[in-house]
């Protein structure tokens, strides 16, 4: 199984640098932006599997990023975190397709288990994506096994 990619925007680099060496401890490959901009600049669809970003930033602000991110690749999780937290942000957020949605200071563990909860979740989509193709691959193919069982049944009176 390949290594997870992550994208970490932040403005404050005492944050980037802690959520960096932190997931890179953890196994993760992380790319960081230090506003919406970069990480608009650094994104590649496809690429990563989970943006975590500030909401508040100079620039480009977090929603804009999650809005932006979300027309490029509808498959990312993006988690929004922030030292500025409201009802109204937290609703625009998840509205917007933000995964989660934490409070500034985030607990590390937090973050660990929001991300493996995210990972888990794909995982979990792909396998049944596999396992309904590969129903479908049986049902469609009673009726061919049905007419060569009449076949063969007349073959061998």
């Amino acid at each position: 199984m390949s290594t997870a990619r992550i994208l970490v925007v932040d403005d404050e680099e005492a944050v980037r640098s802690l959520l960096t060496e932190y997931l890179m401890s953890l196994g993760y490959d992380v790319t960081t932006a230090e506003d919406g901009q970069d990480a608009l600049n650094k994104f590649i669809p496809g690429v990563f599997d989970c943006v975590i970003t500030d909401l508040t930033m100079p620039k480009i602000t977090g929603l804009e990023l999650l809005k932006e991110i979300k027309i490029r690749d509808k498959n990312v999780f993006v988690i929004m975190i922030t030292g500025y937290p409201s009802v109204d942000s937290a609703m625009n957020a998840i509205k917007e397709g933000a995964y989660d949605y934490l409070i500034k200071p985030v607990h590390m563990g937090d973050i660990r288990i929001k991300i493996e909860r995210a990972l888990s979740t794909r995982k979990t989509e792909k396998s049944l994506k596999s396992m309904t193709g590969l129903l479908w691959g049986v049902i469609l193919s009673i009726p061919i096994w049905l007419i060569l069982g009449i076949v063969l049944g007349l073959v061998w009176k």
